[in-house]
């Protein structure tokens, strides 16, 4: 990986409270399926299917935001190292209100179709469509998608 232009990383309150509410509902729901049980045990064992669900999804957020996402002249990559998009591939960058896009964030449009993915507070990809965003601060996300419209500019001109 080359030298960093940018990057996106989540605010500290967004992530304890995007895991917050997560852990709160998966504990909550738990509870209400063992402390209140409804009369069938098809909701109580769906009460506590969606409860676990909750937790797993929390701690999943958890880890997944302790990363960050890093815009270099070759593209996207998460902390780890993984290429998320490379920069020959991307055909677009929106970030318009009426994007569909993670909250605080950008989707990037792709020429190709890539393997689904999900960091859940910072990114997602579906099939030509990756979205970056989350839990993250406004200000990050839009230097980010600056930076990245200013790489794609470049290398349009060559």
């Amino acid at each position: 990986m080359s030298d960093v232009l940018a990057t996106l990383s989540a605010s500290k309150f967004r992530r304890l409270f995007g895991v917050g509410v997560l852990l709160c509902l998966g504990f909550g729901l738990i509870y209400l399926a063992m402390a209140r049980p409804p009369a069938s045990l098809g909701w109580q064992i769906f009460l506590l299917a969606v409860g676990l669900l909750a937790l797993v999804l929390g701690e999943k957020m958890r880890r997944a935001t302790q990363g960050k996402v890093v815009l270099t002249a070759e593209g996207l990559f998460d902390s780890e190292g993984r290429l998320l998009a490379p920069i020959e591939e991307i055909e677009a960058v929106e970030r318009g209100p009426f994007a569909m896009k993670p909250s605080n964030g950008f989707t990037v449009r792709l020429s190709k179709a890539h393997g689904r993915g999900w960091a859940p507070g910072l990114w997602w990809r579906l099939g030509h469509r990756l979205g970056v965003g989350g839990v993250t601060p406004a200000a990050q996300a839009k230097l980010m998608s600056e930076a990245l419209t200013m790489l794609m500019a470049e290398r349009d001109e060559d």
